[in-house]
């Protein structure tokens, strides 16, 4: 894996998250009590083996150098390779679908120079899992592509997710929308670091767009395969993705995928007490990190850290982000309260599975 050097790209907005991305970027959005998404690509180049990363950061960039920091927790903080923290370009893509913008590779040409590694991984960071990525990369090296494209099979159609289209085993056109059985772009790929270079070149016009797009009609002339990932897969695009995602870690099978495997997906720490239940409080099939205090009834619910339940509320199939107070009486369900919300005495909130009801964040 020596022969990989990794690429984050966190420079584009998604405006279908509304106000959880008012404030924070996508890859610094909380998840699984205790969390960012951006752990999960950190997380997965080095327990592949890939330990030169570079991170393309957004114009918000704050939230996420606040939980990164040096890459300390990632064993990314060394004077050899390490973390990158590598600039987006001033005008990013604001399309849902460009998550690889050619100006963004083309600003860090210096890095992609500097670098002796042959092979480029680039993944989004918007994208849920627990992958070794060095079976992507030994199948791209077998079949000598140009780029080798990680998909996932969709299990229903999206109108967001883009689709991958093969002509005799190679790639011939990726389109926004997938139907069910499609095979679903996993927005992880592995590209030749020359040819790379060389596209940021040969499209200098076109640099504001998606890399994809821009190679439409080269994919005759390359060698672009294509290669499954199986197990737990989820990229985020919307306020319904993120909250289905956030919950399904509720099933034990996907959060021993996730989370109890010999390759764990690192983060930032905290130095937090242990949670306190009170006499009398609910707790049922909830995630619930350090720090939270609950008197009242928890079922089927995500919390962060720094929760307040008081006696009598009661908080079902919902996500309390961290430093928010529920007092007594209050009623939450199919809900995001996002951080430092305090949801006063008898006061119900309730949304649909359809219709998610969203708090936003308290500053």
């Amino acid at each position: 894996m020596d022969k990989l050097v990794g690429i984050i790209t966190a420079n584009y907005s998604i405006e279908e998250l509304g106000m959880l991305a008012k404030d924070r970027t996508i890859a610094s959005l909380p998840y699984g009590s205790r969390y960012r998404i951006i752990d999960f690509p950190l997380s997965n180049m080095v327990n592949s083996g890939i330990m030169t990363v570079g991170l393309i950061m957004p114009y918000k960039y704050r939230s996420i150098i606040d939980h990164i920091g040096s890459g300390s927790e990632w064993s990314l903080d060394r004077k050899n390779r390490g973390l990158f923290i590598l600039p987006g370009s001033m005008y990013g893509a604001s399309s849902t679908n460009s998550r690889f913008v050619i100006r963004d590779f083309a600003r860090n040409e210096i890095f992609l120079e500097r670098s002796p590694a042959p092979y480029v991984l680039v993944t989004a960071a918007n994208t849920v899992c627990n992958v070794d990525y060095s079976e992507l990369y030994q199948y791209h090296v077998d079949n000598r592509a140009d780029i080798t494209m990680a998909y996932t099979v969709a299990h229903q159609d999206d109108r967001i997710i883009n689709c991958i289209h093969e002509v005799g085993g190679k790639v011939s056109d990726v389109t926004v929308g997938v139907k069910e059985g499609d095979k679903a772009f996993a927005d992880c790929f592995i590209i030749n670091r020359e040819l790379l270079m060389n596209i940021f070149k040969w499209y200098k016009a076109r640099d504001f767009m998606d890399l994809f797009q821009a190679i439409k009609a080269e994919y005759s002339n390359l060698n672009v395969r294509t290669f499954e990932f199986g197990g737990y897969v989820r990229n985020i695009f919307d306020i319904k993705t993120y909250f289905k995602s956030c919950m399904e870690p509720l099933l034990p099978e996907i959060f021993t995928e996730l989370f109890m495997t010999d390759t764990p997906i690192l983060t930032k720490e905290h130095d937090s007490m242990p949670s306190k239940y009170e006499e009398g409080s609910v707790v049922k099939n909830s995630l619930v990190p350090a720090g939270c205090k609950i008197a009242g009834h928890v079922e089927d619910s995500v919390l962060f850290r720094n929760v307040v339940i008081e006696e009598g509320a009661v908080i079902k199939n919902s996500i309390i982000m961290q430093n928010c107070v529920v007092k007594a009486g209050a009623v939450i369900e199919n809900a995001i309260i996002d951080m430092k919300n305090t949801i006063q005495n008898g006061v119900v909130i309730k949304g649909t599975t359809d219709n998610i009801f969203l708090k936003e964040k308290n500053s």
